[in-house]
């Protein structure tokens, strides 16, 4: 077990209420030139322990639970039916499972064997997966056998492995548990070798392939421990999908690398009196959701209380002050919002004991250099100001993908000018805490005053018929441009010109007279496959129409909104 690692894990540990002596005292550890996870960390404690490692609670109330010791069995078990398919050292490997044990034996597997883990989600079909499989190079597929039929138009010689009944031509997962489970030799890796190869769910036709090491995400994840307030012994409950970063963030990395509990429910459709049932039910410590869900648990019933709960973490979005106010008010704990990408480990965030300011997602985690750079001059952005959301390359930031694989224009434009640009624009004020802003894309110009999308959204989604709301430039022939909101109701809620105008007021009554949501339209809001809300088929929308009016949509004009 990693002497290195453990010390700087304790150091963040014991200074997780202390975010400016963390700050001042932490450096990355040395690992050494062959780190592997598994075998450098993960079996160091976790073999012929008895500790829970891994609960899978499904929605009908089945339950299993898994110790660290058997899931370092497990995962040789595996390792060594994977061995004999050939995969070694270097070998890509695409895992496309869902929340089973499968999914974790199988990451733990490939990281012993310093193959090459390209996490998928169920939901591609079989063209998406032509890209990735050929894109990756991948010598073997993982996947439930009943999503083996989309791999029948997916050309190649590589390796089938199905969990559940195999179909002809694929081999049976199970059979990993005949072989006699052993130590395997540590494969000699490269701290610096690639491990993980994820397919960014963007706005455009071919998504980007972010290649992380043995060093990035196992250890750079020591940064999302920490905003995470993680502990030994924790419960630790992520509302994530598998295929997707912050799975493979606050369902494996950081809750291993802190030796607390990974908890999963599973479920078909949301149902927010169940989730906060097994939140209680299990002991939950640290619970991390996308604000989609946060925003669900608080139009239901937190009357019950958090349990055991210590830690409330949102994340995959910016979090709206309203979210925060109300778990306050009901729970007496602060959800604390972060933010990182694909690309990176968590780079800024509210950390424990901290003083969390309405709107901000915090300050730098330690060890991560974070600057704000103008996008215009292309430098730094001092004390209190507004600037693009960076990393600076000459502190050669542990956290960071080594890039996108095959796509030299990409990498180009993402390390210009010295820095790692992450699209996001963000305002620091005098104490260093950090507002988002929005997506440089996102933020538009109405009667020449700059908007930024996220601080209207914050204020519609007040109104407690909104659940969730986007807000985008509309053409206009006098200010050129007004924010339009395209608004999802909550239950109960009706789409009439009755609701559009309480909306409106409400707006009109907590925005500035330049930040007024000039026109409303309900609609089903877009989503990337991972959930984040795609403006940029909105702002589409609206191009699309030439002026024109869509039916559906309400103006500030058609109501009286003086009074």
């Amino acid at each position: 077990m990693s002497t290195a690692l453990s010390t700087a894990r304790d150091l963040l540990r014991d200074l997780r209420a202390d975010h400016a002596e963390a700050v001042a005292r932490f450096r990355w550890p040395d690992v050494g030139p062959r780190f592997n996870f598994v075998h450098d960390w993960f079996d160091g404690y976790a073999r012929g322990s008895d500790r829970p490692g891994l609960v899978i609670v499904e929605e009908d109330g089945a339950r299993a639970s898994y110790s660290f010791g058997e899931l370092v069995t497990r995962s040789e078990q595996v390792a060594a039916h994977l061995a004999a398919q050939g995969i070694g050292r270097g070998d890509s490997v695409v895992v496309m499972l869902g929340n089973q044990v499968e999914l974790w034996e199988s990451m733990l597997a490939l990281i012993r064997l310093g193959a090459v883990i390209m996490p998928t989600t169920t939901a591609v079909g079989p063209a998406e997966l032509v890209d990735r499989l050929g894109r990756g190079a991948a010598r073997a597929v993982i996947c439930n056998s009943a999503d083996t039929a989309k791999f029948a138009e997916v050309p190649g010689s590589y390796a089938r492995i199905a969990v559940g009944e195999a179909p002809a031509g694929w081999l049976p997962y199970a059979a990993a548990y005949d072989i006699a489970a052993a130590p395997l030799p540590h494969p000699g890796n490269a701290s610096t070798d690639r491990l993980l190869l994820y397919f960014t769910s963007g706005t455009t036709s071919r998504p980007k392939l972010v290649e992380h090491t043995h060093l990035s995400y196992p250890v750079g994840h020591l940064s999302t421990m920490y905003w995470l307030g993680l502990q030994p012994g924790d419960v630790h409950l992520n509302i994530s999908s598998p295929g997707w970063a912050k799975h493979a963030w606050s369902n494996f990395f950081a809750p291993w690398l802190a030796e607390a509990t990974v908890l999963v429910h599973n479920y078909t459709r949301f149902d927010p009196a169940a989730l906060l049932g097994q939140l209680r039910a299990e002991g939950v410590t640290t619970f991390c959701a996308p604000p989609t869900v946060w925003r669900m648990l608080i139009n239901a019933d937190l009357s019950g209380g958090p349990g055991a709960l210590r830690e409330a973490i949102a994340a995959g979005e910016p979090l709206n002050p309203e979210v925060i106010s109300q778990v306050e008010r009901h729970w007496g704990l602060t959800i604390r919002d972060g933010f990182g990408q694909t690309e990176t480990t968590a780079s800024i965030a509210n950390t424990p004991g901290q003083p969390v300011r309405p709107g901000s997602m915090g300050r730098p985690l330690p060890g991560v250099p974070v600057v704000l750079v103008d996008p215009l001059e292309g430098t730094v952005v001092d004390g209190v100001g507004e600037g693009e959301i960076c990393l600076d390359l000459a502190a050669s930031p542990l956290t960071l993908m080594t890039g996108y694989q095959g796509d030299e224009a990409r990498n180009a434009d993402a390390m210009a000018g010295g820095f790692y640009h992450t699209g996001d624009v963000a305002a620091r004020d005098e104490d260093g805490y950090i507002t988002y802003v929005g997506r440089t894309d996102d933020v538009f110009k109405a009667s020449d005053y700059k908007i930024s999308p996220f601080e209207l959204e914050s204020v519609l989604i007040e109104h407690p018929a909104v659940a969730e709301a986007a807000v985008v430039p509309a053409p206009d022939p006098v200010r050129l441009a007004v924010p339009k909101a395209y608004v999802a109701l909550v239950d109960g809620h009706q789409p009439t010109a009755e609701t559009a105008e309480s909306i409106l007021r409400y707006a009109r009554e907590h925005l500035a007279p330049f930040l007024r949501v000039r026109r409303l339209e309900f609609f089903e809001l877009p989503k990337t496959i991972s959930g984040k809300i795609r403006r940029v088929e909105l702002r589409q929308r609206e191009t699309e129409v030439e002026g024109a009016r869509p039916a559906g949509e309400y103006r500030d004009e058609d109501f009286d909104l003086r009074g």
